[in-house]
């Protein structure tokens, strides 16, 4: 079930409308009818993966319960070992079985012992990397000590299955999320009328600016032969801007609804692409995953202690395993492993922690200086995109091939009709606002909040038409597939 469908548009109200005056009392009524309401959400791709999740959020229930009993080192190991194999193998299985299987082969071919890999016919599960990678952070942070488990399994449960963030994230923590389970939630007006002001931002971003973006990006991809080097330079251009409204449009849209039945879900985007370099890019793309990463891989190999040797093997790891995360597929490992070379040179050089606070204009060179290291960093991360968006190594190499051609430098094809023209526009527009909105929490937030009410009502409404009038063809969340 999209956010953007037809269907979602009768689920959400429903929910929303049962949640506060129906099951609006005592809290685990509350609770369960959300467990519910998820439940039906996820099923509605295929309710025959309802079992995975709850399996999974019943091994997590149980070992934390009971790791927090025991004091026996070895005994706790043991659990936490189960809570990984557990979760780490539905995953791999589902995700990765036949990436290994015809990885396997290859290799065999090479050194000239052919063998036929055995292919399943596997369906992958929707949201499985972001509900696995959310369940095994309360195990692990149970381990470490950092956090209590619930002995409350419906709250758990809820935690676990949320819809709003369900398959594409954020991935929360326990330590946030949780605790918002288990205390009572009462209508707040203006937290709603929040939550709907991101929905409609991110719905923009998604049907407005990713869904039309697609239909060029899809042209340019489909034969990078047969297009001028100028055609692919839009291509990978838009590309990035089609990543960037589909994803963080989700996560907008996800946060807002979350809002609606008064929850508080973590920022995942902050304006990535006005980053100053890709250090800073990557404390403000997908938060979240970049977080845990940190929290649960990085910073226990080691971190940024010990020798440049370590530092520069832990950010290899952190950006391979991130990469793979994304894919079974050499072309996500190819993306992760570029940016690792992008970041290192930012290690090094000590600048990785350079940028930790908003951008702010001041007079004169400044303009000149933070312009041009915003335009670096968005051309390293756009052209690394031609891997994440490639569907095979020999296919990005192909895309290169044509787009550092000598037809880069003609007029480009790909954008002459009339609604191309309007995208442009529609890009330009949104730029302004992001750039406006930057410090916020999101774009829209207290953008003209401090004009008169008929004014902001009147520029919702203005936005919500120009979505319905000039959106794309509906197209499924990239994220999905991951």
């Amino acid at each position: 079930m999209l956010f953007n469908s037809i269907e979602f548009a009768f689920f959400l109200p429903l929910v929303f409308l049962l949640y506060w005056f129906v099951a609006n009392r005592p809290l685990k009524l509350q609770n369960t009818f959300l467990l519910l309401a998820s439940y039906f959400f996820y099923g509605w791709w295929d309710w025959r993966f309802l079992s995975l999740i709850i399996f999974s959020s019943a091994v997590d229930y149980f070992v934390g319960l009971n790791l927090a009993k025991s004091e026996n080192a070895k005994h706790r190991k043991v659990l936490l070992t189960l809570s990984i194999l557990v979760n780490l193998g539905f995953l791999g299985f589902f995700k990765y079985f036949n990436f290994f299987a015809e990885s396997f082969a290859k290799a065999f071919t090479l050194l000239g012992n052919p063998i036929e890999a055995s292919r399943l016919n596997i369906i992958l599960p929707v949201g499985i990397s972001f509900y696995t990678f959310q369940t095994l952070s309360y195990t692990i942070d149970i381990y470490r000590k950092k956090l209590a488990p619930t002995s409350n399994a419906i709250s758990f449960f809820a935690f676990v299955s949320f819809f709003p963030q369900l398959v594409a994230g954020p991935i929360e923590r326990a330590s946030n999320l949780l605790p918002q389970f288990q205390k009572s939630r009462v209508f707040d007006y203006s937290k709603a009328v929040d939550g709907l002001r991101q929905i409609l931002w991110g719905l923009f971003k998604k049907v407005l600016i990713a869904d039309n973006c697609a239909e060029i990006v899809n042209m340019a991809f489909a034969d990078p032969g047969g297009q001028s080097g100028s055609n692919l330079l839009i291509g990978v251009l838009f590309f990035s801007f089609q990543i960037y409204g589909d994803f963080s449009g989700y996560s907008d849209m996800a946060i807002g609804m979350a809002r609606l039945f008064g929850f508080n879900l973590k920022k995942n985007f902050a304006f990535p692409y006005f980053s100053r370099n890709i250090g800073e890019f990557w404390r403000r793309w997908h938060i979240s995953l970049s977080t845990w990463f940190r929290d649960y891989l990085y910073i226990p190999m080691g971190g940024s202690r010990g020798s440049k040797f370590q530092q520069i093997r832990n950010i290899l790891v952190v950006f391979l395993v991130s990469g793979f995360w994304h894919g079974a597929n050499w072309t996500f490992i190819i993306w992760g492993g570029l940016h690792a070379l992008f970041f290192i040179p930012l290690v090094l050089l000590k600048r990785n922690r350079t940028y930790l606070s908003d951008i702010e204009i001041e007079k004169g060179w400044n303009w000149f200086k933070l312009g041009g290291q915003i335009l670096i960093t968005f051309s390293l991360t756009t052209l690394a995109w031609v891997f994440f968006r490639a569907d095979s190594l020999t296919h990005a190499l192909d895309y290169f091939e044509g787009l550092f051609s000598m037809s880069l430098f003609s007029i480009p094809s790909i954008i002459a009709d009339l609604s191309s023209k309007l995208l442009v526009l529609f890009l330009l527009g949104f730029l302004i606002v992001e750039w406006m909105g930057r410090k916020q929490e999101y774009a829209l937030e207290n953008l003209w909040t401090d004009k008169p009410k008929w004014f902001q009502f009147g520029f919702y409404y203005v936005l919500t038409i120009i979505v319905f009038l000039f959106g794309g063809n509906p197209q499924e969340f990239i994220y999905f597939q991951f």
